[in-house]
């Protein structure tokens, strides 16, 4: 059918007028490297050499052996030095050795190796084929791939045809395919592909016919690289003659080219012929025909070409990919297209489904796009547009923009979209809330945080406790315990955050480190108004704070309350552990409280928790070695006496 549709094409040679690569080639030194076209006359007149003497068997066999011994220890140069002297008398090694040296030459990914290499090949090709296997040829193809050496592959190729020394094409095809697209040699691979195409229908070689993807390549070629419509008509008509059924991608790369050039009528005409080839999906097609009109700058194909694909979709939404979309915005901007982009939104709108699957719809491709190439405020500016305009304005255009805010830290920015998205009355789920209070936090942005926060909980969601979370974490590692304290407050009766003692410690905790012992406390207070029980973690807050302020009378009052909360089991009330023990005895032997110190001895020992007497010994010396009991019994008897037992209890007396 393809032949059918272009049999006007007329049989001519490509039309490129990039200069033939020399096929002459010096066995030493091939010019194909350089691509020196007219090397200079040497100015010394050329003195013929003595005819070569001819190889004994025995100095053929002795040069073989020499050049296998060189190949086994790597030795380059004297392998290349036998090679060149049985060579150069008209002798050749064996198959496997002469193999063996290009292959071990192609393999050292140096210039001067890959010449060798070259030379060496492209002798034997033309001097005795009969030795040359199909894999030393790939070998060194993959060499030149690697090397990104694009003439000599071509050059290659070239002698193998003239020599008639046929190739199948799996064996080099795909090795020249990729060292034609990194080099963007598309015109010299169209030279090597129609060759190689003829001799394969003339000879009638199967195996020398290109594949699918080989002939794509050379599609690809002509219509994206040299942008010539007979070169890439004469490969389609080369396909149908070959017997290559086109893919999508074949029609897709035609397509690009028609519309570049505003072929309209070979447009309709590809997609007859893709009906007829039974493909019921467009996308590559259509993802190719917008690129093209972009590049020729017909915005308003543009937009009929996505608008069509709507309606033919039925109801269902376009997979145009971010790089076609990042294609239409660039396109539209740099022509001053925003009123047409907003248009072009609205219109589609119409057309989409009506269920808000906000990441398919055209309006979040074309949005998303304006922010991955760097253009958030113009996507801002469509948005203005489209309530200029009184367009449907769905989370489909603002969720790639506040994830922009949010990626550029833009928060506050942030904060007031979503203002605007929920007086519009449309609704953001919980991973967008989170993302926003992330990144609000990350930035110490807090008052955008909290604000998207009440916010989120006004919109009733269902699940708070993630934010939260993000929020009292980012705040107590900012060190902002009196936002902590006023956000809880906040927070406290609402079932969705399930507040605990852990977030009440994490406050107490956070104001003692910072010195704010009466803030610590007025959170403790509320802390137990509002029913939350405290634990040992909150009184070790509370006496490494004190402790650190010397207001060891607080810790004598936490005592107090605590010996009444003490839990014996385990199970109810405070759990008196090793730690909570350590912490009241230190700050009561620094405060003289002894006998209070007595008390949190015997409970204690009560509960069987080991005490390492050396650091209240040392607290004692520390603090009170001054301090004589005989001062202390004309004083308070009641002292005295805790002094007295404190001391035998420490081993003090002794």
């Amino acid at each position: 059918m393809l032949r059918k549709a272009f049999s006007f094409v007329p049989n001519r040679e490509f039309s490129s007028n990039t200069p033939e690569i020399p096929t002459l080639y010096s066995f030493l030194q091939p010019s194909v490297f350089a691509l020196r076209r007219n090397p200079p006359p040497s100015s010394q007149p050329t003195i013929p050499n003595p005819p070569p003497k001819s190889l004994t068997l025995d100095d053929v066999t002795s040069l073989e052996t020499s050049l296998h011994k060189s190949l086994l220890t790597r030795d380059t140069d004297e392998a290349w030095k036998s090679f060149k002297t049985l060579t150069s008398r008209s002798a050749f090694p064996s198959k496997s050795l002469t193999n063996s040296l290009i292959t071990h030459l192609s393999s050292l990914n140096d210039l001067h190796n890959l010449k060798r290499a070259f030379a060496s090949l492209v002798f034997v090709v033309e001097k005795n084929p009969e030795l040359l296997e199909f894999d030393t040829v790939k070998s060194l193809l993959n060499s030149f791939k690697c090397a990104n050496t694009a003439a000599p592959a071509f050059a290659l190729i070239k002698c193998l045809f003239k020599n008639r020394f046929f190739v199948p094409f799996s064996v080099w095809g795909n090795a020249v395919v990729e060292i034609a697209k990194k080099n963007g040699n598309f015109a010299s691979f169209l030279r090597v592909f129609e060759e190689n195409c003829r001799i394969a229908l003339d000879e009638k070689l199967d195996f020398m016919k290109p594949d699918l993807a080989a002939c794509n390549a050379a599609l690809e070629g002509c219509c994206c690289r040299l942008e010539s419509v007979s070169d890439a008509e004469r490969v389609v008509e080369t396909m149908s003659v070959l017997g290559v059924r086109p893919d999508e991608s074949s029609f897709g790369f035609l397509g690009y080219l028609y519309a570049l050039k505003g072929f309209e009528e070979k447009i309709a005409e590809l997609e007859c012929l893709m009906a007829g080839f039974g493909f019921k999906s467009k996308v590559v097609f259509r993802r190719n025909l917008i690129s093209g009109y972009v590049k020729s700058g017909n915005l308003d194909s543009v937009s009929a070409t996505i608008l069509r694909g709507l309606r033919e979709g039925e109801g269902e939404y376009l997979n145009l990919g971010e790089q076609t979309y990042c294609e239409v915005v660039k396109g539209f901007v740099e022509n001053g297209g925003i009123k047409a982009l907003a248009t072009l939104i609205i219109e589609a709108q119409k057309l989409e489904p009506s269920a808000d699957v906000v990441d398919r719809s055209v309006g979040y491709g074309i949005i998303r796009a304006c922010v991955v190439v760097g253009l958030s405020d113009k996507a801002h500016s469509i948005l203005d547009e489209m309530n200029a305009q009184e367009g449907f304005l769905g989370l489909g255009v603002y969720l790639p923009i506040l994830k922009a805010y949010c990626k550029e830290h833009r928060t506050a920015e942030a904060t007031q979209l979503v203002m605007d998205i929920r007086n519009s009355g449309l609704e953001l789920d919980m991973r967008t809330y989170d993302s926003l209070i992330e990144a609000s936090m990350s930035c110490q942005d807090f008052q955008s945080a909290l604000s998207l926060f009440r916010d989120m909980r006004e919109a009733r969601v269902s699940e708070l406790k993630g934010s939260y979370l993000t929020i009292m974490t980012g705040l107590m590692e900012n060190n902002r315990p009196e936002l902590m304290a006023a956000f809880l407050d906040e927070v406290v009766e609402d079932p969705r955050v399930k507040v605990g003692t852990h977030d009440w410690n994490s406050i107490i905790h956070a104001f003692c480190k910072a010195g704010r012992l009466e803030d610590a406390r007025r959170t403790f207070r509320r802390m137990i108004f509002l029913q939350f029980n405290p634990n040992e973690q909150t009184y070790l807050s509370l006496i490494s704070g004190y402790v650190s302020a010397e207001k060891y009378f607080n810790v004598l009052m936490l005592w107090n309350e605590v010996k009444r909360n003490v839990s014996v089991d385990g199970e109810k009330g405070i759990k008196f552990d090793h730690n909570l023990v350590d912490a009241f005895l230190y700050a009561l032997v620094k405060g003289g409280f002894f006998d209070a110190v007595m008390q949190v001895v015997e409970k204690s020992q009560e509960m069987k928790i080991f005490v390492d007497k050396w650091r209240y010994k040392h607290a004692f010396m520390e603090t009170h070695k001054k301090l004589k009991v005989s001062k202390l019994r004309r004083r308070n008897f009641r002292k005295m006496e805790a002094l007295v037992a404190f001391k035998n209890w420490a081993g003090l007396n002794a």
